[in-house]
């Protein structure tokens, strides 16, 4: 039976200590919702950020996504899960600066590129001397490749994801070869990954973080009600 959107606070599970049977509710009424609700959807799927279990749990509920992503997707970094002060750390410095815009797929070819701001160019070059950002239109740069495959989680086993590998004599050391993105759809339009980093150049792979991804005209109709309220402020000013 399909789910009314009135329906959906009420189901929202607790930020802090959510109880698994209340994500599997929210992510299920999620997935129920009508197409003609399919926007709220989206937006939803991101409101039960706070806690890592959510987060962990909702990723469970997810499936690779389907129809294959193409083309550029906006990103939002949710959080990193590394200790509390580096977390902190991080939070911060990307509340002040974010250089990561999205990730741009190629499904005929099974590969893509992340999408940086212009200011990522330096930083980028004295991180890792051989990265040569290339221009993507729009004052944005392209770097850092990777190869798409589906496949079973590194740490979910039991889940088919989208593998989004940086594994590739084009990349730099250190650090960038040896990360796996995981993705998977929560809803259509709303995609939701795992930042796995290798350690000690096997198969131990460690969670970093959470991102989401959706794309560029869905993040544009989100925002529309922020911008008109902004103009009615403006106007009644």
């Amino acid at each position: 039976m399909a789910t009314r959107k009135t329906d959906l606070p009420a189901l929202e599970p607790d930020p802090l200590e959510p109880r698994p049977d209340e994500v599997e509710r929210y992510v299920e009424a999620l997935q129920g919702l009508t197409k003609a609700n399919a926007e709220l959807a989206r937006r939803s799927a991101w409101s039960p950020r706070e806690a890592y279990d959510t987060l962990n749990r909702m990723f469970r509920l997810g499936v690779a996504p389907k129809p294959v992503l193409e083309g550029p997707q906006d990103g939002i970094l949710v959080t990193p899960t590394l200790p509390a002060p580096v977390t902190l750390a991080l939070r911060q410095l990307t509340f002040a600066w974010m250089p990561w815009l999205g990730k741009r797929f190629d499904p005929e070819r099974q590969a893509g590129d992340n999408l940086l701001t212009a200011s990522a160019r330096v930083p980028a070059r004295v991180l890792w001397p051989g990265c040569r950002p290339e221009p993507a239109g729009g004052g944005r740069l392209a770097a850092f490749r990777f190869a798409t495959y589906v496949g079973p989680g590194k740490l979910d086993p039991d889940r088919e994801t989208l593998k989004i590998d940086y594994d590739s004599e084009s990349n730099p050391r250190p650090l960038i070869r040896d990360i796996l993105d995981e993705l998977v759809q929560i809803v259509p339009g709303a995609y939701l990954g795992k930042v796995l980093l290798r350690r000690g150049g096997g198969d131990d792979w460690r969670l970093i973080g959470y991102f989401a991804l959706q794309p560029p005209a869905m993040a544009r109709l989100a925002e529309a009600p922020v911008a008109a309220a902004a103009e009615a402020v403006t106007a009644a000013a």
